[in-house]
């Protein structure tokens, strides 16, 4: 059976939605600088070659709608390559990765592009925070939605709606969820600011160390201004300065601005070849896509997502937790990395050693392809052989992967 092989990487810096550093960039001409500037990085490789550039958006529509995937492969004047635009919310470019995989796998393409963006900034209506305007909900989901608005009022202590007959509010904001998290796990406001203070403290580390250098693809704005640092991590953030912060989503919570990810712009790219084609060409890749799990559950504390996703991954790999050199668990609220890192058995020391999307930031669509390409530089930089990538999805879901660093 073929093998799937990562062979280029390439990632934007994440700008703050509405006021940060790419607020005037497309998200279409975002993505096709970056999936140029990984296919660039195999100058053997025709990109003509590419059987199908799969790319990623949480947030489909407006200026990111319209089959966004087509538009960047004309863009790109590849008017031969097919493409198709992919939402499974956080996990959309991971989802992309885990089609280029299986369709290599199961023999039927060669070369793909997997990649992933999103504008927040440029969101169309009813998308903000997953949120549909009130018009577009099922109403069939009026009473969890209504639940979820009295929880958000503070209060009141989650229970799974299915236990009393009721659906689960399929709707429900991902700020919601983390509370609902953090009640039914005892993860403590103390804890959340502890863990946010240290992804901004990693962070500064790494960029001090020049590691998000060789992270990030610089990206060229309109003007000629050249952006090449992320906008999120902050110098000499502390618990005690993360602890002065507002609950943001319920009078009585413990999720603040300061302990869960900000609103982002980003995209990312990879190119990913059969085993075939890396011998064809000489090609050296970067890793071997070993595995992929998804998971479902309970959309209202959909944090938990990773538990079971990774599990499934590792399982499929033949691998246990503790095979694995670094893992890469995206950042959403610290209020559920700490109880999904905790049920997995990750040794802190090695899950987000240069800081996650608290401090980075989460472009929805892009952050599977960028935790991929931040997994791998961390791999190469601590010479590290097996890596995990996973995240919790919106609407209650969880996923993951296994890479193997082979270059």
């Amino acid at each position: 059976m073929p093998e799937a092989y990562v062979v280029a990487t390439a990632r934007s810096p994440i700008g703050r939605a509405f006021k940060g550093s790419l607020r005037s960039l497309r998200p279409d001409d975002l993505a096709a600088a970056m999936v140029r500037a990984a296919l660039d990085q195999v100058p053997a490789l025709d990109p003509t070659r590419v059987d199908d550039l799969l790319l990623g958006c949480g947030l489909p529509g407006g200026e990111q709608g319209m089959n966004m995937a087509r538009v960047v492969a004309v863009l790109l004047g590849l008017d031969t390559v097919p493409g198709t635009t992919v939402n499974r919310y956080c996990s959309s470019s991971l989802q992309t990765t885990r089609m280029a995989f299986h369709a290599i796998k199961a023999g039927e393409g060669d070369v793909f592009v997997s990649a992933g963006v999103e504008s927040v900034s440029h969101l169309a209506r009813g998308s903000s925070d997953f949120i549909p305007g009130e018009d577009l909900t099922n109403p069939l989901f009026a009473e969890a939605v209504a639940r979820t608005a009295r929880s958000a009022k503070g209060g009141s202590t989650w229970r799974d709606p299915r236990e009393d007959g009721e659906l689960p509010d399929v709707y429900v904001a991902m700020g919601q969820t983390a509370e609902n998290v953090a009640q039914r796990t005892g993860t403590t406001r103390r804890d959340q600011d502890e863990y946010a203070a240290a992804s901004q403290n990693r962070a500064e580390a790494a960029l001090a160390s020049g590691f998000w250098e060789r992270d990030i693809t610089p990206v060229t704005l309109a003007d000629g201004t050249v952006v090449s640092r992320d906008d999120g991590p902050r110098a000499g953030v502390t618990v005690e300065s993360l602890s002065a912060l507002e609950p943001v989503f319920r009078p009585d919570g413990t999720v603040t601005a300061g302990n869960c990810c900000p609103l982002n712009d980003g995209a990312a790219a990879l190119v990913i070849v059969s085993d075939r084609v890396v011998d064809e060409l000489g090609l050296t890749p970067l890793a071997r896509i070993v595995s992929t799990g998804v998971s479902a559950l309970s959309p209202e504390v959909m944090g938990l997502g990773p538990v079971e996703a990774s599990r499934r991954a590792l399982t499929l790999a033949g691998l246990t937790i503790g095979d694995i050199d670094l893992v890469e668990l995206n950042e959403a609220f610290a209020a559920q990395v700490l109880p999904s890192a905790r049920e997995l058995g990750i040794d802190p020391d090695r899950l987000n050693v240069h800081g996650g999307a608290i401090a980075v930031g989460h472009p929805f669509g892009s952050t599977g392809a960028r935790i991929t390409t931040t997994l791998l530089h961390g791999l190469q930089e601590r010479d590290g052989t097996f890596g995990l990538e996973t995240m919790c999805v919106g609407g209650g879901q969880g996923m993951a992967m296994v890479l193997e660093r082979v270059g």
